[in-house]
């Protein structure tokens, strides 16, 4: 193979030759976008340097970019239809040449990868080997009219003109063809693009964010409609913003995401939505999250930055620490219960802290189980951007198991505090929350064992019949301490 400063010219050939764009051609990405996902991952810092890289030209800062990034080929989202029909061209007899705009380091990936490239041309750090720049070049190297064409975007119309023929792929497919080249075949992108955007946002996800309205129930303030009114706006500034932190995830979790066998489909990792459409999207969610907490008071606005920050230090560095990452993600919904406090300004009780820190932290743990039960049985050993290991399976149980039974501990105990007395007119109903909870949580890690907690735990909870009838039940528990003059027989408080 070959790059754009060392190919020489090659005569017309029978049968024709195809010369094949890589981003959003033959893979549903674009390798700028993920060069710089990389760098913004492993050289956080670098970063500040792009724009000054950019002043000497675009190819110039690809280059910078290229060699500092290590990229894997192997889980790029290659268009699997074009790929396959390439596959049979070249059975064919038809010569196949990689042309991108790409840097030739990162084409040169690519192409070593596949191995079914006759040459391979990209930008070489001077020349953006892009638009009409590569048509002139291809029409230097092969001859006009003396090469078909396989592209997929506005940037490809002068090289399709200077075609023999055409082969669209992506969003250029399934339309009028861009130039005179007839066309040979299409390759279309698959799928809705609004939903994709909706399931890159996880905008299920949001039902976590209802914990904003734990501190209105807990305080008794069910019939306060300015709390309720606050709590709201409390959610959606905390669902923008945790919206953006999804998708800055996603971003810098490409290649561990390919790798995964669930996460692999996400809509950045599957390449359905483009790197570049999340790069523009994040920002804005967090903008706009942060814009609606102008509403909020102080206090609540200070717990969403901490949030924000705290999920940012998550996704570039503490998720890969062994503990660190679980113990900060029971800290991030407990945040959620603190700002929650803040909007409405009813103060979670240290009762309800203690619950919070234990309970979900026990989900953390259970989550990491439900991951490492996952790798044992596609006989992994390790979780790809973590620093767990199949072996930990026991002690991940232990401590998990553990936490949910102190969280079960500190209902007990605020069941049969002072100040329950003063909430409750019949708080002796309280009692019976505590095995409720002790049955869910032992039930949650046995579905786990067995294989069935293949999500998280939360989302889980949500659509599971046995926790929404038990969630009903409780409530209906508290709704019977509250109002009800019947106590419980036997039982004194």
């Amino acid at each position: 193979m070959s790059t754009l400063t060392n190919v020489a010219p090659t005569s017309t050939t029978s049968p024709p030759l195809i010369c094949v764009d890589l981003d959003g051609t033959l893979i549903r990405t674009d390798l700028l976008f993920e060069s710089l996902a990389l760098l913004a991952r492993y050289h956080t810092w670098m970063l500040f340097l792009v724009p000054f890289w950019l002043l000497r030209g675009k190819a110039h800062m690809k280059r910078e970019i290229a060699r500092r990034v290590s990229l894997n080929a192997s889980t790029l989202p290659y268009r699997e239809d074009l790929l396959a029909w390439l596959k049979l061209q070249r059975k064919a007899g038809r010569p196949l040449h990689l042309v991108t705009g790409s840097d030739a380091i990162l084409a040169e990936a690519v192409a070593a990868h596949l191995g079914i490239f006759d040459s391979c041309m990209g930008s070489d750090g001077k020349v953006n080997l892009t638009s009409h720049r590569k048509a002139a070049w291809l029409s230097r190297q092969f001859g006009a009219g003396q090469f078909d064409y396989a592209g997929d975007s506005a940037a490809d119309i002068p090289v399709w003109a200077a075609a023999r023929h055409s082969v669209l792929a992506g969003k250029a497919a399934g339309r009028r063809p861009p130039a005179q080249a007839t066309v040979e075949a299409q390759f279309p992108d698959q799928g809705s693009r609004a939903k994709a955007i909706v399931k890159a946002l996880r905008v299920r996800h949001w039902v976590k964010n209802v914990l904003v309205f734990v501190p209105v129930i807990t305080a008794h303030q069910w019939l306060n409609p300015a709390a309720w009114l606050q709590a709201t706006i409390a959610f959606f500034s905390f669902s923008l913003i945790a919206s953006g932190v999804y998708l800055l995830n996603d971003l810098l979790d490409l290649e561990a995401d390919r790798v995964h066998p669930v996460k692999k489909n996400r809509p950045f990792a599957s390449g359905t939505l483009a790197v570049s459409l999340g790069l523009m999207i994040c920002p804005l969610m967090f903008l706009s999250g942060f814009v609606l907490s102008m509403l909020l008071p102080v206090g609540a606005q200070m717990w969403l930055v901490i949030y924000a920050i705290l999920t940012c230090l998550y996704s570039f560095y503490l998720k890969r620490k062994m503990l660190v990452d679980v113990f900060t993600l029971a800290l991030l919904y407990t945040v959620r219960i603190v700002t929650g406090a803040a909007a409405t300004e009813f103060p979670a009780s240290p009762w309800l802290l203690a619950f919070s820190i234990f309970m979900f932290l026990s989900l953390a743990f259970l989550k990491r189980a439900s991951e490492l039960i996952a790798l044992a049985k596609a006989e992994a050993t390790a979780t790809a951007g973590r620093s767990y290991f199949t072996w930990d399976l026991l002690q991940v149980n232990v401590f998990g198991a553990m936490s949910g039974g102190l969280a079960s501990l500190v209902l007990a105990l605020y069941v049969n505090s002072d100040g329950v007395r003063t909430l409750y007119r019949n708080p002796a109903w309280l009692w019976l929350l505590v095995p409720a909870l002790l049955y869910w949580i032992c039930r949650a890690w046995m579905l786990t064992h067995r294989g069935a907690m293949n999500e998280d735990p939360i989302l889980f909870a949500t659509h599971d019949r046995v926790t929404i009838l038990l969630g009903l039940f409780c409530f209906g528990l508290l709704l019977i301490a509250t109002f009800s003059q019947v106590g419980v027989p036997g039982i004194a408080m």
